[in-house]
């Protein structure tokens, strides 16, 4: 598996189709979008790393509001939560606190930094949900490619989260959009991700899943030509196995890049990734 660095989103609607520049399509998709009504505060640190820094999008008038992390992709080298804008500005607009968070970077962190890193995130949005109106035992995590990665495993294996000192309680869903849940690294692009000489068994969210893990929304691109469609399948049979509530769906004419760019406010013409994750969080809470 190769995961590309780019989130190459073709089409934004603003008055119409309008073609991204190819160096810069976060840049101008960010840039049509409103955040007028939502109180957003920016570069909020969760730990001691530059990277350990977070954004918070509350709605107007939040109170005991459900949470909902955010986690980017980027192969686990690259990418920003100044790159998603339009995911806290979308989900804040349905009532939710949202945190978009950075995280530390491979081959200087390898795993499993990124995880813990997503862990001592939501402990901090637990820690200052009232300062945000948001509800400390309602959480939800989401996150795209790598992002996904680091949300299902966070969640699901329960290490994570207890030495955090965040209940498993506390989190009641997680959506993964395209991850790589369950491959083989060694010998790929993304093997600096990982420690030298590790094996995926030990690293794989696949291989992880706990008893009590929260109900689970996988979403696959039909056209997906980056993250192998295993993953998902793997993952799926890995949930099943444990009698996990699931729902797998499988999204038509979409791709890697798409599948993400698709939960915009501006962009739901493309697919339907924004509506399977409102009615995930809505029936979860």
């Amino acid at each position: 598996m190769k995961l590309k660095k780019r989130l190459l989103i073709p089409f934004l609607a603003v008055g119409g189709l309008i073609a991204f520049a190819a160096c810069s399509p976060l840049v101008a998709l960010n840039a049509v979008v409103a955040t007028n009504d939502l109180t957003i505060t920016r570069d909020r640190a969760y730990g001691p790393d530059p990277r350990n820094v977070l954004d918070v999008y509350q709605p107007v008038s939040a109170q005991n509001a459900p949470i909902l992390l955010f986690i980017h992709g980027g192969s686990w080298t690259s990418g920003s939560k100044d790159d998603y804008k339009f995911v806290g500005e979308s989900f804040a607009r349905e009532g939710y606190v949202v945190g978009v968070m950075s995280y530390r970077l491979a081959p200087k962190n390898p795993y499993p930094a990124y995880i813990q890193d997503a862990a001592q995130a939501l402990n901090w949005l637990r820690t200052h949900a009232a300062e945000y109106g948001g509800n400390p035992d309602d959480l939800f995590v989401i996150g795209h490619s790598a992002g996904a990665f680091n949300a299902v495993e966070v969640v699901d294996n329960a290490r994570w989260l207890t030495e955090a000192g965040v209940p498993i309680s506390a989190v009641h869903g997680v959506i993964g959009v395209a991850g790589p849940y369950s491959y083989d690294y060694r010998g790929q692009g993304t093997a600096n991700a990982f420690p030298a000489g590790s094996d995926p068994a030990d690293v794989m969210p696949a291989n992880h899943v706990r008893a009590d893990a929260p109900p689970h929304l996988l979403l696959v691109a039909a056209n997906d030509q980056v993250v192998g469609a295993q993953n998902g399948e793997r993952m799926k049979a890995a949930l099943d196995a444990k009698k996990i509530p699931l729902t797998f769906t499988v999204l038509p004419n979409l791709d890697h890049y798409t599948i993400a760019g698709s939960l915009a406010r501006s962009l739901t013409f493309l697919g339907s990734t924004r509506q399977e994750v409102l009615t995930f969080l809505k029936t979860n809470r």
